[in-house]
């Protein structure tokens, strides 16, 4: 009897379904048997009882079902019954079947590793920077990026506000095969400080001299003002000249690339409203979505759409 119940539920949520499910049954049942008179037929003369409604001048007859209608009726139900007693439609019940969406999905899974392991097995053997430009393997690491990756980092992996481009070369925690695979093994977690206890004037000198670092139209007094809290707050991070510590994930600001300029919204306020609020990036562990055998395939697509850049 074990493989007949899915312990996915409690006892007593499935014993309600169980209760809710037969008593609606139970309940058309009844309603069917309760309205079937056999004495509404027509009298000596043809005359037939009406309900009472009348529209028009036409009357409701009061008449039983025909008797097919009847007994298709009578069909639905006993078809119910087998079919829950067939099927898992009462709570945890599996079914005489031993049927379950969940062990079909298992069955499908098991299916699906049985047919495809080998091939990934395969691509794990080759290194990323020699996969990356394999055609084929591409195509399938491609459909692996689309169905888990594309919702953050966008189908053409361009990214958008607050998830990096994969397609510029700019790395947060570096570009290098092993790089990528530990991002998608054990996920990010980018955290920068809100650094509002400076005051606004100092943001603001310190949003200049940011801007000039990209070399972009910046307050030359305003930026002078601003290095040296620069170099006292955010050097640590981001490095002396502003290039970033891909092992923080701190990134480039001299590149003129910005994780968290909005559509329509300038570098300078960018700048601003980052050094105000502070910023917290998370890419959560991808190798428990995808499975671990597909990790190696996926960092060579990725790998795979920097190689123009990175090359020229």
């Amino acid at each position: 009897m074990s493989n007949l119940w899915d312990d996915s539920l409690s006892g007593f949520w499935s014993a309600w379904i169980i209760v809710i499910t037969l008593g609606t049954i139970a309940f058309s049942a009844w309603i069917l048997f309760a309205n079937r008179r056999t004495d509404k037929v027509p009298d000596a003369e043809g005359n037939v009882e009406t309900t009472g409604h009348a529209a028009d001048g036409i009357e409701e007859y009061d008449n039983p079902l025909p008797r097919w209608w009847f007994m298709l009726f009578i069909g639905t139900i006993i078809f119910s019954l087998g079919y829950l007693a067939l099927y898992p439609g009462l709570g945890n019940f599996r079914g005489i079947l031993g049927w379950s969406q969940v062990g079909q999905w298992e069955d499908e899974v098991a299916r699906a590793e049985q047919r495809y392991m080998p091939i990934f097995a395969q691509y794990d053997e080759i290194e990323i920077p020699e996969l990356a430009r394999d055609p084929e393997a591409m195509r399938v690491a491609e459909r692996i990026y689309q169905n888990n990756c594309a919702v953050c980092h966008g189908a053409n992996a361009q990214g958008g506000y607050g998830f990096p481009n994969l397609t510029d070369g700019d790395w947060l925690y570096g570009g290098e095969p092993d790089n990528i695979v530990t991002s998608l093994v054990r996920g990010r977690n980018g955290l920068m400080p809100s650094w509002q206890q400076l005051g606004a004037n100092n943001i603001e000198n310190v949003t200049q001299y940011v801007l000039s670092l990209s070399e972009l139209d910046h307050d030359e007094q305003r930026a002078s003002q601003g290095q040296p809290i620069y170099a006292a707050s955010c050097a640590a991070c981001h490095g002396a000249e502003g290039l970033g510590n891909q092992a923080l994930g701190a990134p480039n600001l001299t590149n003129d690339i910005w994780l968290y300029q909005a559509p329509g919204q300038s570098v300078a306020d960018s700048v601003r409203q980052t050094l105000r609020n502070g910023r917290n990036g998370h890419m959560p562990a991808q190798a428990a979505y995808i499975g671990e055998e597909r990790v190696h395939l996926v960092a060579a697509y990725v790998y795979s759409l920097s190689l123009d850049d990175d090359e020229e």
